[in-house]
């Protein structure tokens, strides 16, 4: 089973996605590696099931995971009802308010939908310093192993000393790292990203989404080869078994479109063996999200 654990959906309404507006505009450009057409940009309309499902189904993707692009609790409401009326939603990684005294239940209720399987914070919008190291965030995420809800960290290089910190607070909770943490791939910068990255792949409890990596490139003049040694790093420590395929779909559009998404990961997986390629594709996402259901949804 191959599963796209990292895409989004929504209802564009410009005051409940601030972030979109903030995008920096771009036109189409080439991928000169290998003549990769890049993506139409404009994210200010509606992305619904609907418009994903034929992407999935042309690109042999089985099913895919759904995560939070709004931090109220109605987001949570309005993808686990997508993921209701859509069997190939097979999982939805929402958000709660870890900062609030009410937390555990908020956890509890979305908890008890059974296609809930974690929750996120954007933590990379979040101005205080080492906002993850606040108390009641750190209480906030204690209660989401009693759930057996994951912990998408959403963070950008600069954050990953904080997000260290509370992987190593709590080695019993399962903590997936999105977009492998947005370095700072349009200039060409490795450091200290990758010295980070080898420390975070320390704790086992960590897993990582090569998602959203073609769009911290230059949107218009990116590479694979630009690409390959970001990649080359979190293979390395990482490793196939604890590496997520992701897209961040529909924000991948700035970049190049799924289809070509799909390319760039199949040719990095090409050296690895059927049984590293199925664990990336899906059987990862699987075992992560749904811990001890392995094909919960198929």
């Amino acid at each position: 089973m191959r599963i796209d654990s990292h895409q989004h959906f929504w209802v564009y309404r410009p005051e409940e996605y601030p972030w979109i507006n903030r995008i920096p505009s771009s036109t189409t450009g080439v991928d000169k590696s290998s003549s990769l057409q890049n993506g139409d940009c404009n994210l200010d309309r509606d992305f619904l099931p609907r418009n994903l499902q034929p992407l999935l189904t042309a690109a042999g993707i089985d099913g895919c995971i759904a995560v939070q692009a709004r931090q109220t609790l109605q987001e949570n409401e309005f993808l686990l009802t997508l993921a209701e009326q859509n069997d190939f939603i097979q999982g939805v990684v929402g958000w709660i308010d870890l900062r609030s005294e009410e937390a555990q239940e908020q956890a509890l209720r979305f908890a008890s939908h059974p296609k809930s399987v974690g929750v996120r914070h954007i933590v990379q919008d979040e101005a205080q310093s080492m906002f993850m190291a606040g108390e009641a965030f750190r209480r906030g995420i204690a209660c989401l192993g009693e759930f057996e809800l994951a912990y998408d960290i959403l963070v950008f290089e600069h954050q990953l000393a904080d997000a260290i910190a509370l992987v190593a607070t709590f080695p019993d909770l399962q903590f997936v790292l999105d977009h492998i943490a947005k370095p700072k791939i349009k200039l060409g910068q490795l450091e200290p990203w990758r010295t980070f990255m080898k420390k975070l792949a320390t704790f086992e409890n960590v897993v990582v989404k090569i998602s959203g990596v073609a769009t911290e490139a230059d949107h218009q003049n990116w590479s694979v080869k630009q690409l390959d040694p970001y990649w080359q790093s979190v293979l390395e420590t990482f490793t196939p078994h604890r590496i997520l395929f992701g897209s961040d779909w529909p924000v991948l559009r700035m970049a190049c479109s799924y289809e070509q998404w799909i390319s760039v990961v199949s040719r990095w997986l090409e050296p690895l063996s059927s049984t590293e390629q199925a664990a990336i594709w899906g059987e990862n996402a699987s075992r992560i999200y749904f811990p001890g259901q392995i094909k919960r949804h198929q």
